[in-house]
């Protein structure tokens, strides 16, 4: 990893591209230079403001990656970025289009899953992303709830979660689990990349730089591999989330459908009993019965 100046992460965000490879590379030599963790976030904030509308979402990736992917080292990143990070999503927000917004929604999303915030900082860059209006809380007694407002879908097909489950299984269909092109790649990677036991055959100059290349190559596919199977594990935990909704969704509609069908089948006997009281109520009432439809009256037991 090359020294650390402000001057050389300057030139880093400026070759920052959009690219997933080129986000985790940087991040990687961010979080080897933690102990510069407020330099860091000062110098990405002020670049940030200065960047073309284009590349403002990727500084967030950026950003993204270095708190989640630092945590386990250490708290550093996750409390630096805390007092800007608000300041950085308005910015973006501001900047954005409909479509780069949906993609600070997900990065937003996948904090609040995973409760990289607290939640009052989680609370402010919610109303950041929807546009600095917050949620009007209505009184208890204004809400009521209408059976019409809740109408229960006839079948499983009628529910908007079918198509989101039937699509998140199609895209895990090209999961990172299931990418053996990459998987071979990795599986096929020099001795020298693996073994530091083998790096006494480093003989010269050439062959170290040459071994340094390999392994430069070999960081960024792993690191790619993993990103995509970090978010795999995200989309399975998603979906998992939206299967156990949907499958508790269809067990309430079925009880509440027996319930109806249960009624109705006892509705029959329920008028014909009825009607027997009511034939031997008229038959047995003192007052006159002119008034009284005869067919009640002659009924005969």
């Amino acid at each position: 990893m090359s020294a650390f100046s402000e001057v050389a992460l300057e030139k880093k965000l400026s070759e920052l591209s959009n690219s997933q490879q080129s986000v985790q590379t940087l991040s990687l030599w961010l979080i080897h230079h933690r102990k510069h963790s407020k330099t860091i976030v000062t110098v990405w904030i002020q670049e940030l403001k200065k960047a073309k509308v284009s590349r403002k979402l990727t500084f967030l990736y950026l950003a993204n990656d270095v708190i989640q992917n630092s945590k386990r080292k250490g708290p550093e990143f996750t409390k630096d970025f805390a007092p800007v990070i608000v300041d950085a999503f308005k910015h973006v927000a501001s900047a954005s289009d409909e479509g780069s917004k949906k993609h600070l929604e997900r990065v937003f999303s996948i904090w609040q899953e995973r409760a990289v915030y607290e939640n009052d900082l989680l609370d402010q860059l919610k109303e950041v992303l929807q546009g600095g209006k917050k949620p009007k809380k209505r009184p208890y007694e204004e809400i009521k709830v209408k059976e019409d407002d809740y109408p229960c879908p006839s079948s499983p097909a009628d529910s908007p979660q079918t198509v989101e489950i039937i699509k998140a299984l199609q895209e895990l269909e090209n999961a990172a689990s299931g990418d053996a092109a990459v998987r071979k790649r990795i599986s096929s990677l020099p001795l020298e990349v693996q073994d530091a036991s083998l790096l006494d055959r480093i003989t010269d100059k050439e062959s170290g730089e040459r071994l340094s290349r390999m392994v430069d190559d070999a960081c960024l596919l792993l690191a790619d591999y993993n990103g995509r199977l970090a978010a795999e594990i995200d989309d399975r935990k998603q979906l998992t989330r939206t299967l156990t909704d949907f499958l508790r969704t269809q067990k309430e509609i079925l009880t509440e459908k027996e319930q109806k069908l249960e009624v109705r089948k006892l509705l029959p006997f329920f008028n014909f009993y009825c009607f027997i009281f009511t034939v031997f109520v008229l038959q047995n009432a003192p007052q006159p019965l002119s008034l009284v439809p005869a067919v009640f009256v002659d009924f005969k037991w």
